[in-house]
């Protein structure tokens, strides 16, 4: 009996833990996808890149280095033909864009200091992470479940 409950708490837990990670990557998608709805077009080009140690605002780090992360600082012309600049929250190393290099850009009208680089890893790579995530515990969760009931 003693092992029965075990694999029960064990269970619970990694379908609990999963569905979370789950939930939290569909509410990022559709953050996502909020933004994408609204979102204005524009040009813009990468006029520097900001060269961090601090990954504090990074989501990936590639080969485990440890070294500076480079953040593309993105200047475009929004509708109301004011200049913006941004710097993008995603960074990498090596860097994902050139100084001078074209980007298209997405911002909220209403807010074009909320600005994106239009591109797969900045709108999808946290909801694709954390959903990932999730399904694959609840699958580790589902076996555990599984075997158990072989077992009894």
């Amino acid at each position: 009996m003693r092992g029965w409950g075990a694999r029960r708490w064990i269970t619970f837990g990694l379908v609990a833990f999963g569905t979370l990670f789950t939930v939290i990557g569909v509410i990022l998608a559709g953050v996502s996808i909020s933004f994408l709805t609204d979102a204005e077009r524009a040009k813009g080009t990468v006029v520097s890149l900001e060269w961090r140690t601090d990954h504090s605002g990074s989501s990936r780090k590639t080969r485990g280095n440890d070294g500076p992360v480079a953040y593309p600082v993105v200047e475009f012309t929004s509708a109301d033909g004011k200049p913006r600049t941004f710097e993008s929250s995603m960074g990498s190393n090596p860097p994902s864009y050139d100084q001078g290099e074209r980007v298209d850009v997405l911002y909220r009208a209403d807010s074009p200091e909320d600005a994106r680089i239009d591109g797969f890893v900045s709108l999808w790579l946290l909801p694709l992470i954390f959903g990932g995530i999730g399904l694959i515990i609840i699958g580790a969760g589902t076996v555990v479940a599984l075997v158990g009931r072989r077992r009894s």
